[in-house]
């Protein structure tokens, strides 16, 4: 998830978790092969950070399997097209992520080209159509799969639906690669039933906002921290060392959201801290809503 899921989160996320599968967020391939200096992430080594999938998007299949090779020597564990992100920006504008549904011929070009350019295994991301009138995910699992790749994780919800109602998850039968669920994925229950339906896993994304332990939950691995300050300290200083504390601190603003989402006075404690932009302000008030202690 852009802007959520970079090299801070997933540490916070490694914390609990430290085998699972984890993917990036989406990176532009013209940003990663252009080496964009004001994106980070373009930069980001995976070595350390064990099973991380790279998450790669765009239109053109030459730029698309150069990003990969990018990624692969950064240390990338493997490959994910995206092929559903539903924002104008990517999927009309750049004719990139959920348009591709709408292009299985280019599609099949993209995920041949990276299947083609790297030695790692290549998947894609994609969504149970365009529309509610062209539910033409199958179609695309069977092109991915004839093109090399090994997996295809599928969200339950059409690009015009965007995220709003309830993702729809068609039972899986006959399929030449494994299905990942995902969409509206919170607990080990929904992953059973998702089981049940034929997937081979789910994949959470919006469930892990502000509940970075939710894997481990489901995993029976641990719980809610008693205290979040800790935790949420953490991820601020690692924030902070990546981004610098300028860009670091707006940034933040939305994972206090999430965290102190239905704590008593997380309202007031929220207008607080949208207003700040001092580093030590913002921790201090941090201390004193969750009431833990911690370096500063």
């Amino acid at each position: 998830m852009a802007g959520i899921s970079d090299r801070p989160f997933r540490t916070i996320l490694r914390d609990f978790v430290p085998d699972l599968p984890i993917v990036t967020e989406m990176i532009s391939c013209h940003s990663l092969v252009g080496r964009h200096k004001n994106c980070l992430r373009n930069f980001d080594n995976y070595a350390a950070e064990g099973n991380i999938g790279a998450q790669i998007f765009g239109a053109v299949p030459n730029l698309m399997a150069d990003a990969a090779k990018i990624l692969q020597d950064a240390g990338a564990a493997w490959i994910d097209i995206n092929m559903g992100c539903p924002v104008p920006k990517v999927a009309t504008r750049s004719g990139a992520g959920a348009f591709l549904m709408c292009d299985h011929k280019l599609a099949g070009q993209i995920i041949n080209a990276v299947v083609r350019a790297v030695q790692i295994p290549v998947s894609i991301k994609t969504r149970l159509g365009w529309d509610d009138q062209h539910r033409d995910w199958a179609d695309l699992v069977r092109i991915a799969a004839d093109n090399g790749a090994a997996w295809v994780a599928l969200h339950g919800r059409t690009r015009a639906q965007g995220y709003a109602g309830i993702a729809e998850h068609p039972e899986i039968k006959d399929f030449p690669i494994p299905i990942i669920a995902n969409g509206d994925i919170k607990a080990a229950a929904d992953v059973e039933t998702m089981l049940g339906r034929g997937y081979s896993g789910a994949m959470i994304g919006r469930a892990m906002l502000g509940r970075p332990w939710v894997f481990a939950e489901i995993l029976g691995k641990a719980a809610r921290p008693a205290n979040l300050g800790p935790l949420v300290m953490q991820h601020l200083n690692l924030m902070i060392e990546y981004y610098g504390v300028r860009t670091a601190i707006p940034m933040f603003r939305k994972h206090l959201a999430w965290y102190s989402a239905g704590i008593p006075n997380s309202s007031d404690f929220r207008i607080r801290v949208n207003q700040i932009t001092d580093e030590k302000t913002l921790k201090n008030e941090i201390l004193q809503f969750w009431g833990c202690v911690a370096q500063i």
